[in-house]
């Protein structure tokens, strides 16, 4: 092949790894865009190494991402901006290609936004070699080598991560059917829409918290840790106004979404999506509501929905 004709080769094979190496991406950073920054510098180390000499492409590309991921997370910005408590993930609607592989609930679970928050507790090294693991099923001999350690330090750090993501999570960590899911949380926004806060609280679990990015215009992040005060919060939060209405620059509608795999209510402007609220529920009700609507939070989110057909939503007019 000549020169042109191997670099279009060699493209295409990058290209082939793309979907699966931004889903590791994100689930080590917990960014969109961060993720697809990565990938782009993968390209770009990609483009300027001597690929005949690399034996097994995508072990050679699992290994650049995940330590260009690594970078980021041990640098001064990130830990600066993530310690401070003004994060949350960043939502993805279901069926983006970056949410990755979802066959095992391992899978599934890694990439929920309840698991991401939680990851920020681990060392990047915790985190990468959880995520290797338990959502892309590499054998520790692999992770050793992408990560540059022993088998035995991958076994350490697995054992650390799993053990404080338990701890961390509690009894949130299991799944809840879809249906019931979908009734509860349409449940619960007629009944903080139409103010009723009794319940509000008996949908609610005894340890209900709620967390929400104040639209990116607050330094932290705002939190409710009572059922009195999430179901408060959600009155408030879900009631339409004049005044809200003008902010969003005219009447919203309200749908139901699935996000990143768990039950979410969307507000959508047009076709511009304003705020999302995730929902994590568990047999005895919704433990965690987690409100975005910093606009630069909901861009990769916001551009899926346009895609797809509108789907009819819970209120017409918000």
């Amino acid at each position: 092949m000549n020169s042109t004709t191997t670099d279009r080769f060699d493209t295409g094979r990058f290209e082939a790894s793309r979907n699966r190496l931004a889903s590791l991406a994100y689930r080590l950073l917990g960014s969109a865009a961060d993720a697809e920054d990565a990938v782009q510098d993968a390209f770009l180390h990609w483009q300027g190494a001597d690929r005949e000499r690399i034996r097994v492409p995508e072990a050679w590309l699992t290994k650049v991402v995940t330590n260009l991921c690594l970078d980021r997370l041990r640098s001064a910005r990130v830990r600066r901006e993530r310690t401070v408590g003004a994060w949350l993930p960043e939502p993805l609607l279901d069926g983006d290609p970056m949410l990755g592989p979802a066959d095992t609930f391992e899978q599934r679970e890694s990439v929920s936004l309840a698991v991401l928050t939680l990851m920020e507790h681990l060392s990047p090294l915790e985190r990468a070699v959880y995520v290797l693991r338990e959502a892309f099923s590499h054998s520790h001999a692999e992770i050793a080598e992408v990560l540059d350690i022993t088998q035995s330090a991958s076994q350490q750090h697995l054992h650390r991560a799993r053990r404080r993501l338990a701890a961390e999570r509690g009894r949130d960590g299991g799944e809840v059917d879809p249906v019931s899911a979908r009734r509860i949380v349409e449940e619960f926004f007629t009944a903080a829409a139409s103010g009723r806060t009794e319940r509000l609280v008996a949908l609610l679990t005894d340890d209900a918290t709620a967390v929400s990015d104040g639209a990116g215009r607050t330094a932290t992040l705002q939190r409710y840790d009572t059922p009195g005060r999430v179901a408060a919060v959600a009155r408030a939060g879900f009631r339409s106004t004049p005044a809200k209405r003008r902010l969003a620059g005219g009447a919203s509608t309200v749908h139901y979404a699935l996000v990143n795999g768990a039950p979410a209510l969307l507000f959508v402007r047009g076709e511009r999506v304003i705020g999302a609220v995730a929902f994590d529920l568990a047999d005895d009700g919704i433990t965690t509501l987690r409100g975005i609507a910093a606009p630069d939070r909901l861009t990769r989110l916001a551009a899926a929905w346009r895609r797809r057909p509108p789907p009819e939503p819970l209120l017409a007019e918000w």
